[in-house]
């Protein structure tokens, strides 16, 4: 029964979250976005005390349930090791825990997080991982079906699908997803469990907590007849069958070892007092304790390309738009400043995914990568758009309305006049001035005295909000002569 429940709830969560990041049109979010605000580590970086304490109570009394039901990249390890296994009549065996390595990882990730090293909280962050893989791999594949879906409902002059841009935001973003994709694919294939017991930062505290757990997977030696089979299929290696101990700090409750027992000499409660089989049975390591406290405590401190050609009514190529230098990245509205953005993301890629205008994209500054970042070549910022501020679960880009996201200055327009076609080839334009829904660009004589003199936009930096529409719709190529710079910190206006 335990197995088949965690199986369904497994289920449901991960089929749940990997829709959020597959999903295009925004509708899923206001059904599944909760199950993006329970993960470990965007609740401990938003604050969400309710969410944290559910979290610890959880593993307090059953054990590691989080990992084995509610984190995806867990349920993810879960479905490639079954896939690894089959035929393979006794595929595990018990090994010692490589605590040489997880505590210093651990470590390493708690000095990135309260240092504010997105990148490397982004490259070690489960749900992370999982957002990147979904994003970059799955999510493609998705919008590649949904667009011959929309191709040949076209045919029938039917429009139940749309078809979407499918492009890559960020080469080296996509790189490190295959990486990281094809480092768990092989073990999990191999050994279950390795990396959520190695490596996963998560998967350590978590751990550490769940040795104090209520509910455990225990032996009754009088029953047990150290066959073997409880540690040759436990996907997590935890099982000493010749020992008679289980680590707890690896055990993810599975129930996996429970369904081979012929003998009924595993069982899942609490663990009766003469049943000291466990490595619990010993004293209380103060060192381990104390490690503990101080990660609690460390925790807590850091938390305080479309491939056809575009054309012009069918009779030129339109060049493409490059990216322009900026000074300053350009942040999300909502997300207050640089600096909140660098403490508090994860790089899970949620709202990259999200963003319908194509604005958002992985950033490849090395201290944030994989963090969000904006620019305008495919879009620009709608005023009325606050879905990445509604999906972040974070709390790197804070729910934001929209009246608050257009009195929002995320940075400002500057023009660039030796791009200008109004200067290189002496013509009207104005493109920039129309299309500004701020009314922050007014169209003057390139010289004040002349009024012959072809008009040039000027730019009331007091009233513009950033969102790009002027930089997206200037039609200069291959660089825009109007481009946004970011500001470190947003302002009102």
């Amino acid at each position: 029964m335990l197995r088949k429940t965690r199986t369904i709830l497994a289920t449901i969560f991960f089929v749940g979250i990997t829709l959020l990041f597959l999903d295009f049109t925004g509708t899923l979010h206001h059904w599944l976005g909760w199950m993006a605000k329970v993960q470990f580590l965007p609740a401990v970086l938003a604050l969400n005390f309710v969410v944290v304490a559910a979290l610890v109570i959880l593993t307090l009394l059953f054990g590691r349930l989080y990992c084995s039901v509610i984190c995806p990249l867990g349920v993810l390890q879960d479905i490639i090791a079954r896939i690894g296994r089959t035929g393979r009549r006794l595929p595990y065996k018990y090994s010692k825990a490589k605590d040489w390595l997880r505590y210093p990882l651990l470590c390493l990730f708690v000095f990135a997080l309260v240092g504010g090293i997105g990148s490397f909280v982004a490259l070690l962050a489960p749900y992370s991982s999982f957002g990147r893989i979904a994003a970059n791999l799955f999510q493609p594949l998705y919008l590649w079906g949904n667009n011959l879906l929309a191709a040949i409902a076209e045919r029938f002059d039917s429009y139940a699908f749309y078809s979407a841009d499918v492009w890559i935001k960020s080469v080296p973003t996509f790189i490190i997803a295959t990486v990281t994709f094809v480092l768990i694919a092989v073990l999990a294939w191999r050994n279950g469990r390795s990396y959520c017991n190695t490596i996963c930062p998560v998967g350590t505290v978590l751990g550490l907590l769940s040795r104090f757990s209520l509910f455990k997977v225990y032996i009754d030696t009088d029953k047990c007849r150290n066959c073997s089979k409880c540690s040759r299929h436990c996907k997590s290696a935890c099982i000493d069958f010749k020992a008679h101990k289980i680590d707890y700090s690896r055990c993810v409750v599975c129930g996996d070892c429970l369904g081979v027992c012929e003998w009924g000499a595993l069982k899942y409660g609490k663990v009766p007092a003469a049943k000291g089989h466990s490595e619990e049975a010993k004293p209380a390591d103060s060192g381990k304790r104390n490690f503990l406290l101080a990660t609690a405590a460390a925790v807590s401190a850091s938390a305080l390309s479309q491939t056809a050609k575009k054309v012009d009514g069918g009779l030129a190529e339109i060049e493409e738009k490059l990216i322009p230098t900026r000074v300053t990245p350009l942040t999300p509205p909502g997300s207050l400043s640089a600096k909140n953005m660098s403490r508090h993301c994860t790089g899970c890629q949620l709202c990259v995914a999200e963003c319908p205008n194509g604005v958002l994209r992985p950033s490849t500054d090395l201290l944030k990568l994989m963090q969000p970042t904006m620019s305008y070549e495919r879009g620009y910022c709608r005023p009325e758009c606050t879905r990445c501020s509604e999906v972040c679960p974070a709390g790197a880009i804070k729910p934001i309305t929209r009246e608050e996201k257009t009195a929002t200055q995320i940075g400002h327009a500057v023009w660039v006049h030796f791009n200008c076609i109004a200067v290189k080839d002496r013509v009207e334009c104005g493109n920039c001035a129309r299309h500004c829904p701020a009314g922050a660009i007014e169209m003057v004589p390139m010289e004040l005295d002349d009024e012959e003199e072809v008009f040039v936009p000027a730019v009331d930096e007091s009233r513009c909000i950033g969102c790009g529409a002027c930089e997206h719709l200037c039609p200069a190529r291959p660089f825009p002569a109007i481009y946004v710079e970011g500001h470190e910190v947003h302002k009102e206006v």
